[in-house]
Order: C-alpha cells, then structure tokens, then sequence
C-alpha cells in the first residue's frame, strides 16, 4: 500500500491513522471529512508490531508512534498520544492513562482508585493529545491540544470511552460522557488537535505530502 498524489483529477492522498482503537476512529474521521484524502487504519494493513512507547512526555510517544508505523508501511502516518492529568495525582495517569492499574483493568475499577486517591483534594483535570504526522524518517507536522475540567464526584454518561465518564466539563456542567459525538467534538483535546491537523493539510506548508511517499 502506497500514498497517492492528490494533485492529479480525482486522485488522492492516503493516510494511516496509527490506531485500532474504533472509539477513536469513529471521532477522527468525520474531523477530516470532505478532504482528498484517503484514511486507513492499523486494521486495513498487514500486522505491525507496536512500538515501545517508551517516551515520558505525550510528545514523545505521539512523534514513536507515527515515525515506526510510517517506516513500516511506507504510508504517511498520523499518531495520537493522549490522557487524563490529575493535579491531585501529580499529573497521572498521563500517558500511562490507557495503562494505569494494568491494560486490563476496567475502567470503572480504574474510577474507584482515582476518587480513592484524590479523596477530598482538589479535583482540577485536563485532557490532552500530542498529534504527530509522519513520513520515513521525518516528523511533518506536530500539534499538543488540551481541555480543561475536573473530576466528577461519581462516573455519569454513557457516551465517549476511556475517562469521560468521570472527566466533569464546567462550562457545560456535564461529564464528556453526557456528550454525543458531535457535541463533543466541539470541545474534546482529541478533536482539537484534529482540527489543528485539518488546517494544516490545508496550509502550503503541506505540500510536501504531495510528493511520492519515500519506501520504508
């Protein structure tokens, strides 16, 4: 599988969102809907064993990502990197949010350590993503987005995934989980940095995604 040139008539360019998460796709695509772009997943090309991510800040593992799946597959990759920082905790689970408590563990179980440890603390929390967009050996394009919010006194909602049902957004007096996809997309970490990536493919500083893809 090969990027396209979207220069030519009804031509187009492929992108490989790094995820086989169906939350995240289900968010992401129609953030870069109506662009002459094609987008695959890590579920629409062969198995690729998934780096280390072994960076301390969403910035590092957001730019390991993207790079290891473009060397892999020769395409432009787009990688997200993204978690709950709770100022009670230090700033965790930051990025290890999607393996605080073992990868394992549900998420509810998850919640009762969380209240369990901030107990009557200050309760301040923001989502954040680092997105990172690849190609070979060289990083394109990068964007961090964050929202700010607290912890719920209880989970509530039933939409979102991951910690939205505990992540409390005050200028709605809802959870992220009260949210409808559309309604959250208007103010989610993740979407906001698709929103950055949208303008950017946008920008001439994109056209260097016009040429052929280097092989990895």
């Amino acid at each position: 599988m090969t990027a396209q040139n979207p220069g030519a008539a009804g031509s187009f360019l492929t992108l490989l969102i790094a995820t086989t998460n169906p939350n995240k796709v289900r968010e992401i695509r129609p953030l870069l809907a109506d662009l002459p772009i094609e987008l695959v997943t890590l579920a629409d090309v062969d198995p690729i064993p998934e780096p280390e991510e072994s960076g301390t800040t969403f910035w590092e593992n957001a730019r390991i990502k993207a790079l290891a799946y473009s060397k892999a597959t020769g395409l432009t990759a787009i990688a997200e990197d993204s978690g709950l920082e709770i100022d009670a905790m230090n700033g965790e689970p930051g990025v290890y949010s999607a393996r605080f408590m073992g990868a394992d563990t549900p998420y509810p179980d998850r919640f009762v350590e969380i209240f369990r440890r901030i107990g009557t603390a200050d309760r301040a929390a923001r989502f954040v993503t680092a997105l990172a967009v690849a190609r070979g050996n060289e990083i394109l394009f990068e964007s961090e987005t964050s929202v700010e919010g607290t912890i719920a006194s209880a989970p509530s909602g039933t939409h979102g995934f991951g910690y939205d049902p505990i992540f409390f957004y005050p200028p709605l007096n809802v959870t992220t989980a009260q949210l409808p996809d559309h309604d959250k997309a208007a103010i989610s970490h993740r979407a906001r940095a698709f929103r950055d990536l949208r303008r950017w493919l946008h920008s001439e500083s994109a056209t260097k995604l016009l040429s052929p893809t280097p092989k990895p």
